[in-house]
């Protein structure tokens, strides 16, 4: 990935990636990516969401990348994050400070649904032990999944997996790169930084957030609506078909792209000559 962006015609500055420059050997934060020459870019980067799901085997692992303008990504500090998502028919109705059960019924609302038919995705983590209780006494279903939240997020905003809402803590970056994809579908995210200790709310301060306490916007999350988003998936999950090797020695890959502006959303296959690193 890194050897290809560094062919693109575009000076990009990683802001979302594999860690601080002393713990990724690439793709780390604020790596310069390009010719340097073309349109300054912010680079948010996953090159494998759900390591452990490729490690055993298990669905939804994807590589997603996404881009806009220099200064539009919110540079999210490695951490927790409580995060709320909706598609573009529910935008509006979400309200991180408000109760799961009133945000539950209010999607419902917006979605012109009784709320036993909702589909709410959460991670399975014992953190989530509240919320999930939260969610079963209003009648709604609840989804669980083990890994790869991007994509769970992002599943609100394509009618045919059948999710409404996305509810759960999980990390700072990830919660960037699910922004941008769903700001390009037209969807909504909120999301609130949940510092630790005193050294991550230093942190925060470092990355230009003074109250971690206050909930984020969408245009907080991302101010430009001159986005990209790509996910290629790896493994087969809840919106793309993983890599398939084929008898000839090809192999065909399943992406999910989409620009900012309301263009829609593109699913590409792809077919390869040449052997794909995984």
């Amino acid at each position: 990935m890194r050897l290809m962006l560094n062919k693109m015609e575009m000076d990009a500055t990683v802001v979302i990636g594999e860690g601080e420059m002393d713990e990724a050997p690439m793709l780390h934060i604020g790596e310069r990516l390009g010719t340097g020459r073309g349109p300054e870019l912010d680079i948010a980067v996953d090159p494998l969401e759900g390591t452990n799901l490729v490690a055993y085997g298990q669905e939804n692992s994807t590589t997603v990348i996404a881009a806009a303008p220099r200064g539009t990504l919110l540079h999210a500090p490695d951490m927790y994050m409580y995060k709320m998502a909706v598609g573009p028919k529910a935008k509006g109705s979400i309200d991180l400070e408000r109760s799961i059960v009133d945000n539950v019924r209010n999607v419902a609302d917006a979605l012109g649904k009784d709320v036993s038919e909702l589909t709410v995705m959460v991670q399975q983590r014992e953190r989530h032990a509240d919320i999930l209780q939260e969610i079963k006494s209003t009648g709604a279903r609840a989804k669980l999944f083990t890994d790869g939240d991007v994509t769970c997020a992002i599943a609100t905003a394509v009618e045919s997996t059948g999710v409404d809402l996305f509810v759960g803590i999980g990390g700072a970056p990830e919660g960037v790169l699910s922004a941008v994809a769903l700001k390009c579908l037209g969807g909504e995210m909120q999301a609130k930084l949940l510092p630790a200790n005193d050294e991550e709310r230093e942190r925060c301060k470092t990355m230009g957030i003074h109250t971690p306490d206050i909930p984020l916007e969408m245009d907080r999350l991302v101010s430009s609506d001159d986005c990209i988003f790509v996910a290629t998936g790896i493994t087969t999950g809840v919106m793309l078909n993983g890599i398939q090797r084929n008898h000839d020695g090809t192999q065909t890959t399943h992406s999910l792209v989409t620009y900012g502006g309301g263009q829609g959303i593109h699913f590409v296959t792809s077919h390869h000559k040449r052997l794909i690193a995984v």
